[in-house]
This record gives C-alpha cells, sequence and structure tokens, in this order.
C-alpha cells in the first residue's frame, strides 16, 4: 500500500487532516471522475440515453459488491443509504403482532428507532441480549433469548458507529442458522475498513453505506439479500416496476434477484462513483486496510491513554477504526470547533445517539476520532499534539 500515491490521489488530504472517516471519508479521485464523467454524459446525451450507454459499467456495479461481500450480483441491490436499506429489509420480513425481534444494546440508532416504531404500530416486541462487562453483546445470552422467545428477526450492528467495538457476527449468524431465524447485519461502519463475509455472516440481509469506509459519493449504498429471502419472495413494502412486472390487472410478479428492492429511479453518477469507490478497497485488499489502520489506532490509543482529562471509551476484545474518548474538562461544541480551527476533522457523539451504551459508560457525549488507510502517523502526531493541548487548558 503506497500511501503517498493514495494521498496523492485524495485531493482533501491537500487541506484537512481527516479524521472524520466514520462519518464520511475523503474520497478518491477515481471517485470524482466517475461521478463528473457521467453527469457530463448526461448533460451532452440525455439521462436515459447515458445509461443505455453505460449499461455495461453500471451492472459491473453489482458484480464488484458482490465480490466485497462474497456472494454473487443477484444478492445486491443498489440504495441511497445504509439506514435506506435497513428499511427496505426490515420491511419485507412478515411480521405478525406479538413476534419478537433481537437485538443488542450497541445497535445503532436509527436501527433501535426503526424498531420502537415496529413497536409502537405493529404490536412488535423488542427484546435485547446482555452485554459482556469486557463488551459486546453475550452471545449465550442471545442463545438464550433465542430458544426462549424464538424470534422472528434477530439484528446486530458490525461496528456499532458510537464506539470501536467490532461485534461477533459470525457466532450469532451461526445460531440462527440453526434455529432458521431471519438474520439483519449493520455493516454500515464494517463496510470498507474490515472484511465483510456475508457466507461467514450466514446472514440474510447486510446493509452498507458508500460514503464512510468505502469512501465513496454521498446519497449511495447497498443491501445484500440472502438467496433464501429471494427465493421465498419476501418483498419490500413499497415496490415499484423495477421490483416487478405488473402481469394483470389485479397481480404483479417480483423479480427474481435483490434488485427487487431497489427503485427504479436510480442516479447512475453514483452507481459509477460507487464502484470506482468499491474498486479501489478491493484493489488494496481489505485484510491491508485493517492492518494499517489498525496501527495508526494503536499509536492514537495508546498516546490518549496518556493524557490527564481523557478516558478511552472503546470496550471489546476487537476494536475497529472508531475511537471514542471522554474530555471531562472540555464541552463538546467546543472541542469540535478547536480541532476543525486547525484543520482537524474529528466528530462527536451525543448521549441520545446511543442512549444504552452512553448512559452505561456514564457520559454525555463523546469525541469520535475515526483513522483510516490514507491518514499518515504525521498527521496521527498532528492530532494527538492539538488534543493535547486541548485537555492542558
Amino acid at each position: 500500500m503506497n500511501i503517498e500515491t493514495l494521498r496523492q490521489q485524495t485531493p482533501g488530504c491537500n487541506y484537512k487532516v481527516h479524521f472524520n472517516n466514520a462519518g464520511a471519508s475523503l474520497p478518491p479521485q477515481q471517485v470524482l471522475d466517475a461521478i463528473t464523467a457521467h453527469l457530463q454524459l448526461e448533460a451532452i446525451t440525455g439521462g436515459y440515453e447515458a445509461a443505455d450507454l453505460k449499461a455495461t459499467e453500471i451492472n459491473e456495479f453489482y458484480e464488484s459488491t458482490a465480490r466485497l461481500l462474497n456472494c454473487k450480483a443477484r444478492n445486491i441491490a443498489f440504495t441511497s443509504s445504509a439506514t435506506n436499506s435497513f428499511a427496505r429489509a426490515l420491511s419485507c420480513i412478515p411480521f405478525r403482532a406479538g413476534d419478537y425481534i433481537l437485538l443488542a444494546n450497541e445497535d445503532y440508532i436509527s436501527n433501535q428507532i426503526a424498531f420502537l416504531s415496529l413497536q409502537k404500530r405493529f404490536g412488535i416486541k423488542i427484546l435485547r441480549a446482555a452485554s459482556l462487562a469486557q463488551g459486546g453483546v453475550d452471545v449465550n445470552d442471545m442463545k438464550r433469548l433465542m430458544d426462549l422467545y424464538n424470534p422472528r428477526l434477530v439484528s446486530l450492528t458490525h461496528v456499532p458507529s458510537n464506539t470501536g467495538l467490532i461485534q461477533p457476527v459470525e457466532q450469532v449468524g451461526q445460531l440462527c442458522a440453526e434455529r432458521n431465524i431471519y438474520y439483519l447485519v449493520d455493516g454500515c461502519q464494517s463496510a470498507g475498513q474490515i472484511p465483510a463475509d456475508v457466507q461467514k455472516m450466514k446472514c440474510d440481509f447486510f446493509t452498507a453505506t458508500m460514503r464512510k469506509f468505502l469512501r465513496g459519493p454521498r446519497g449511495a449504498g447497498f443491501l445484500y439479500v440472502s438467496d433464501r429471502v429471494i427465493e421465498q419472495r419476501l418483498e419490500p413494502l413499497f415496490i415499484d416496476l423495477r421490483g416487478a412486472e405488473w402481469i394483470e390487472a389485479d397481480a404483479y410478479s417480483p423479480r427474481m434477484d435483490a434488485r427487487r428492492f431497489e427503485d427504479w429511479e436510480l442516479p447512475y453518477a453514483i452507481v459509477l462513483g460507487s464502484k470506482a469507490a468499491i474498486d479501489l478497497a478491493l484493489t488494496l485488499g481489505l485484510d491491508e486496510i485493517q492492518k494499517r489502520n489498525s496501527l495508526l489506532c494503536e499509536k492514537i490509543r495508546s498516546a490518549l491513554a496518556t493524557l490527564p482529562n481523557i478516558t478511552l471509551l472503546d470496550k471489546g476484545p476487537n476494536q475497529s477504526s472508531i475511537i471514542t474518548i471522554k474530555v471531562s474538562n472540555q464541552k463538546a461544541p467546543d472541542t469540535l470547533q478547536a480541532l476543525r480551527a486547525q484543520n482537524i476533522n474529528t466528530s462527536v457523539g451525543y448521549r441520545n445517539f446511543a442512549l444504552i451504551d452512553f448512559d452505561a459508560k456514564k457520559v454525555e457525549w463523546a469525541l469520535r476520532i475515526s483513522p483510516h488507510y490514507y491518514n499518515t502517523e504525521a498527521e496521527a502526531d498532528l492530532l494527538l499534539q492539538a488534543i493535547q493541548q486541548l485537555v492542558a487548558s
């Protein structure tokens, strides 16, 4: 991995020290070129006509994403975001009043709200497995709850956005497979920073966004749908002409692949930009990306642990490229703006973003630092120096 070349291909590196990759990474030139080239083609050719001319390249998005997740192109749908993917997947589950959904305390805020909405509207019941003292969901408690309540769906966030934790998605997937329970994995923060193999996870759905560690455009995501969901003809609540064929006045037939979950109207420039981002990740290799990120995170975590007024908040035996800290002598907006004033990008998570997890950690907010492979050790030193100055003030 030639870091200098990768930085030369990333225009934003000339302007910012960017440690907000869990929010939105700096896109590489390949992504920018793919998007702008197609927009220019649409401008001079027409939107429909441009899509027809680039049909082969557009279809390659599904092939590239399938390689990323170790599945087939028929299992992939393009969406506008991870949350959009999650909602489409959730809407196809044949819930009945009284059904249970089993999840973890650390699951993403939007997922938690979606489950609460189902509970309020349709009488679905929520179960939350216990968390281990050392961090992460208690797999044994998940097993106990599965056997006791036979949930209709198990949902788990692979890498929660509010902490560096990596959840044991493969262990939970094995339990679901043995019990024939639908399994939904939120890969919003994991896609692009660690390997994600849906065959090993044994999941029915995997949701992701492009803007984070995959370094793609905003307004783009994807959804993996298992063969069994496709064959069972489960479909999103609001299916359109992209996902189904109107065969009689009062009947339609869903298409037999994951594009059943897409809308007919797609932003094809963004699709092509997403393909370029995924191809870059595949070229670099997810194992190599994870190794590089681990080195950067170890450097930053080790240094932060020595600073006064700083508490590392991340738990779990396996850590991702998300570092969360409590800064005891500062306010959240002041911390964020002080770093931005030095052209250092980070982000802040508040209690309502991760209510159960933050209450357990007794914090109202946390500074989130998320390195990625194109960051340098020198940038890490600048970040650490800035935080050291901040906590000393």
